[in-house]
């Protein structure tokens, strides 16, 4: 059954024109009356702007350092929005809270959007923001063999897709990987699909047009870095937390990719929310469980350094 505070989040938008119904510079600004609904933002946590060279262009990064005395566990953070909207901005409550539980330096990266800049920019971008988090560890008060990497929805696909590049690559060790409802695969008919397709925020046509956006060419579509489900090799990847929302078009991805997974010998801590819609991580102040979400999330990882 849909939870009552998603029920009610929802009503307000039911007649609202879906993302793909709209120029893309007015759903881009029309979604920062949103960034509020994520909550305060934890004062005890420094925060600091700074900006990286990338492959392509200068990117800005956002870094979270908790008070206590390091060397800390790191992890780099990439943000949703379907490839083409949000920022940075979207995430400063959810990233201090995760930073002073897990007591982890968090840097949270600003990558170029589709349409304009399409695959492999974005997961270029990404994967720049990991190596320089890893060579700048010690000026971060970064333990290197305790970082990991995070995302949400568009932002847990970058970050599959950055997990299996490093492996192949062998640049370091990731110590995990955080894939929130991530978007993982390009099957817009599986039963996740097909039964929350409409009605659910999050609908089985935006979804596909935002995957257009993000993909150009054909060969896109079986690339492994940008459609992490496509992949046939899952083994030697980091221990993964994942979380999927019951009515979300993308539960589907985050419960085939967690079994595939474990079949490769992968440790997998996964939870399916009950009653919850997609984007829940960012609506703390109207739906409590994507409070009580940011606790799973920092209890699960702190799980896995210690093993």
């Amino acid at each position: 059954m849909l939870d009552p505070q998603c029920e009610s989040f929802l009503a307000p938008g039911a007649d609202a024109p879906e993302l793909v119904d709209l120029p893309i510079s007015v759903g881009r600004s029309g979604s920062y009356a949103g960034i509020s609904l994520a909550g305060e933002i934890d004062t005890d946590i420094l925060i600091r702007t700074h900006f990286i060279p990338g492959v392509t262009a200068d990117l800005a990064i956002r870094i979270y350092t908790p008070p206590t005395s390091g060397p800390h566990p790191g992890m780099l953070y990439i943000h949703g929005g379907g490839w083409a909207y949000f920022s940075i901005d979207f995430y400063d409550a959810q990233l201090s809270a995760l930073s002073k539980l897990t007591d982890s330096v968090i840097v949270s990266i600003n990558y170029q959007k589709a349409p304009e800049h399409k695959f492999p920019i974005p997961h270029d971008d990404c994967y720049a923001g990991l190596t320089w988090l890893y060579e700048n560890s010690d000026s971060l008060s970064i333990d290197k063999k305790r970082i990991g990497i995070g995302g949400d929805s568009a932002g847990g696909n970058l970050a599959a897709g950055v997990v299996l590049r490093a492996r192949d690559e062998k640049i370091f060790p990731l110590a995990y990987q955080l894939l929130i409802y991530p978007a993982l695969g390009v099957d817009f008919e599986t039963d996740s699909y097909l039964k929350n397709g409409t009605g659910y925020g999050l609908t089985k046509r935006t979804m596909s047009w935002l995957w257009s956006l993000y993909l150009d060419r054909p060969e896109d579509w079986q690339n492994p870095y940008a459609v992490p489900l496509s992949s046939v090799d899952l083994q030697n990847l980091p221990p993964t937390i994942i979380v999927t929302a019951e009515y979300d078009v993308l539960r589907d991805d985050g419960i085939v990719y967690a079994d595939r997974l474990s079949e490769n010998g992968v440790t997998v801590v996964h939870k399916n929310y009950s009653g919850m819609i997609h984007g829940f991580f960012n609506y703390g102040t109207q739906i409590d469980e994507g409070m009580r979400l940011r606790n799973w999330l920092s209890s699960s990882i702190k799980d896995l350094l210690l093993n």
